[in-house]
């Protein structure tokens, strides 16, 4: 096991970002290391029966375990750290597309808005231009019909006297043609 275990990936990410000290296997377990041999100097001096273990074999054994164990740990560890800077580095990818994508529409939908705008008071103008003409419009149909029913009354009175006068005449003929048929019998 070298210190290749705990190199972080080159680039962006969590590891690029946050830069904490990483420790090396090398140096965490010399110490160990240098133990376990002493240990296992000590003990080859000693003759042990086939069948007993002496107790510093027992403890190099579990001295030696517990490293393996370390060891597997820090690899699970490696292994689940660089998941999770693959994750955040395609996380950050991701949010940066869609932020980018984000200020596009805002953008875009700020000129719709705008353009939305001047329409808006171009046709807010020209409602008030329509209202405008629609109450002359009004007005004019107002006093239009003011004369109409002024006209409409001057007519009825002058068809009434026209219509008497015509009534007149017809007397009149009737009465003259009258009096013209006495006159020529007589």
């Amino acid at each position: 096991m070298g210190s290749s275990l705990y190199r972080p990936r080159r680039g962006t990410g969590l590891a690029a970002i946050v830069s904490l000290p990483r420790p090396t296997p090398c140096l965490a377990l010399a110490p160990m290391k240098l133990f376990a041999a002493g240990l296992a100097a000590f003990s080859a001096g000693r003759v042990v029966s086939a069948d007993t273990v002496s107790p510093i074999q027992k403890v190099v054994q579990l001295i030696s375990s517990f490293q393996a164990k370390i060891i597997k740990e820090g690899e699970v560890s490696h292994t689940l750290f660089a998941e999770f800077s693959e994750f955040c580095e395609d996380r950050n990818r991701n949010l940066a597309h869609e932020i980018k994508n984000g200020k596009a529409a805002v953008a875009s939908l700020k000129a719709a808005i705008a353009e939305e705008d001047a329409t808006s008071a171009s046709l807010n103008a020209k409602i008030d231009e329509l209202a405008a003409g629609i109450a002359t419009d009004e007005a004019d149909l107002k006093a239009a019909t003011q004369i109409r029913d002024k006209e409409h009354k001057d007519f009825i009175s002058e068809e009434a006297e026209l219509v008497e006068t015509i009534d007149m005449l017809d007397r009149a003929v009737g009465i003259l043609e009258r009096e013209m048929a006495k006159g020529g019998a007589a």
